[in-house]
């Protein structure tokens, strides 16, 4: 009988945040109100913002509940294959509709809201660059990389230009443009 609440939260918690995804899509972030997010789910607005201090709050744990498994790299001892597989998933799930937008407003909520950007970098951007840069010390290990090649570094090369291109000039993101970005830093990283 314990289960019953806590399966009933948790229920409550998927509907918050699918109802958050859809009217985000739907009205964009800027329109986006706790009001509407609770209308949609069939809450109270306080049950929102009992779990949820913003409405950007809620856009990131909607967000994150999205892409986690999604966006593992896989192993299969090529680390430029494995690279453009993960940057592929990456660039489908956040370059473009109908997440793209979403995401790129909660980066810029997160430039005036210091716990939504802490949060971002703790739940996404963090552990994300973590995943990279333990795929590039495999990768390492297997020759395939440079022995003194700074793997921090590659790491921020690697994704400066995707950010870039999403947030600044919001050009498209593309697969040829992750190649060529691939291209550039295995000029540098390979072993010679």
């Amino acid at each position: 009988m314990t289960d019953g609440p806590r399966r009933r939260g948790a229920e409550r918690t998927d509907a918050i945040m699918l109802a958050t995804l859809e009217l985000g899509r739907e009205i964009g972030y800027a329109r986006l109100s706790i009001e509407a997010v609770a209308a949609r789910a069939g809450v109270g607005k306080h049950t929102i913002y009992r779990r949820w201090p913003s409405k950007g709050a809620l856009l990131l744990d909607s967000l994150l509940s999205l892409n986690e498994p999604s966006l593992d790299y896989p192993d299969t001892g090529d680390i430029a294959a494995d690279l453009r597989a993960q940057i592929y998933a990456a660039v489908d799930l956040l370059g473009g509709p109908p997440f793209g937008p979403l995401f790129q407003a909660l980066v810029g909520e997160a430039q005036h809201d210091r716990q939504i950007a802490v949060t971002l970098n703790e739940r996404f951007i963090a552990p994300q660059a973590d995943k990279t840069v333990a795929r590039l010390k495999a990768a390492r290990d297997q020759g395939q990389v440079a022995p003194d090649f700074d793997l921090e570094l590659a790491m921020a090369i690697l994704s400066g230009p995707l950010y870039f291109q999403l947030l600044i000039t919001q050009e498209p993101l593309t697969h040829e443009y992750v190649d060529r970005v691939l291209g550039a830093l295995f000029a540098g990283l390979r072993p010679s």
